[in-house]
């Protein structure tokens, strides 16, 4: 068993979403560059991963936690905490960076809440959700999950998942891919006009990507391991066993 405790874990994943909020909402309000705005999201989450989702599998998002439940790769009782320290990273993120503008440079971008971009319909946006966040958890578990992927750089790979994600989408739905990241501001702002879009949009994506990664992608390294082949892999990773503590719990396994 994993000997990282919950509470640190938590801290973790209540750390993401506060940074993801606060730069890229900064971004947001500061710049109005879509580039910057691109840039400012991928880091927050990429750099977060690499700083430190050894410690907590890196998830920073409700919509891979979900993701995550579903495919059995954590307990639905540590997911569902994790979802409610994100959701609250979320909003403390969204009160830091609003206590650092005025009312006029807030209100003019409305605090950076996802909404749907001009000319476009409310199924547009739900569209773009979930294929914005199937991209994103399929980069997650081809570069953090899976055994055979080079762990050392999953925090690029995902931060430049997200930076492309919102270049490509963000002018359709804002291209949140994290309910988190709806969470935030929506609730400082108390906009809540659609807010199935940024839940399940991204929940639905998560969940297609999951399932094809994890029971196809993943069957033949599944089924090596379980039938303990020598010279193979012989368990399948979750997202936190290239961990200093995963792997320390893997070798206990293995003994």
């Amino acid at each position: 068993m994993d000997r990282t405790g919950l509470a640190q874990k938590l801290i973790v994943e209540f750390i993401g979403p506060f940074a993801l909020c606060f730069a890229g909402i900064g971004a947001i309000m500061l710049t109005g560059d879509i580039v910057a705005i691109a840039f400012a999201h991928g880091l927050a989450i990429g750099l977060t991963v690499m700083a430190a989702g050894h410690i907590s599998g890196g998830h920073l998002n409700p919509a891979v936690t979900v993701a995550m439940i579903a495919t059995r790769r954590i307990d639905g009782a540590t997911g569902g905490a994790y979802i409610v320290a994100q959701l609250l990273g979320g909003l403390a993120g969204t009160l830091a960076i609003r206590a650092t503008v005025n009312d006029e440079i807030a209100n003019a971008v409305s605090l950076g809440v996802p909404a749907v971009g001009a000319g476009f319909s409310n199924g547009n946006a739900l569209v773009m959700e979930a294929i914005l966040t199937f991209f994103l958890v399929f980069s997650i578990f081809g570069s953090a999950v899976d055994p055979r992927s080079s762990k050392s750089i999953a925090g690029l790979v995902i931060g430049l998942t997200i930076t492309m994600d919102i270049l490509a989408g963000g002018g359709v739905s804002g291209a949140a891919m994290n309910p988190a990241r709806w969470f935030g501001p929506a609730v400082v702002q108390t906009e809540f006009a659609a807010l199935w879009i940024w839940i399940a949009g991204p929940i639905a994506g998560a969940l297609v990507a999951a399932f094809i990664y994890n029971d196809v992608l993943l069957k033949d390294v599944r089924a090596t391991a379980a039938a303990g082949v020598p010279g193979e892999v012989h368990e399948v990773q979750d997202v936190t066993a290239s961990t200093p503590s995963g792997a320390a719990a893997a070798r206990r396994r293995r003994k």
